[in-house]
Order: structure tokens, then C-alpha cells, then sequence
């Protein structure tokens, strides 16, 4: 698929905030200031 920004924002998480790749996460794709972006990230 496509990539898409996430902000450590984004994540739905306590603590430290920080994904690693091969994590499984859900999320809702929404338009950013400079274009799509993730948001309510949730590890799965």
C-alpha cells in the first residue's frame, strides 16, 4: 500500500510513544497540512 505520516501524536498510547516496523496497527486516514496523514493510531 500506499505510506502515510504518522505523528507520535497520533499514537493511542501510554507512555513512550513510538511504533517499530511489523507492528499491526489500526487507523483513520485524514488530510494533514501537507497531505494524508494517520490518526487515532492503535497497535492491533
Amino acid at each position: 500500500g500506499n505510506d502515510v505520516f504518522v505523528h507520535f501524536s497520533a499514537i493511542q498510547e501510554e507512555g513512550f510513544k513510538t511504533l517499530y516496523e511489523g507492528d499491526v496497527v489500526e487507523f483513520e486516514i485524514v488530510e494533514g497540512p501537507k497531505g494524508l496523514q494517520a490518526a487515532n493510531v492503535c497497535k492491533v
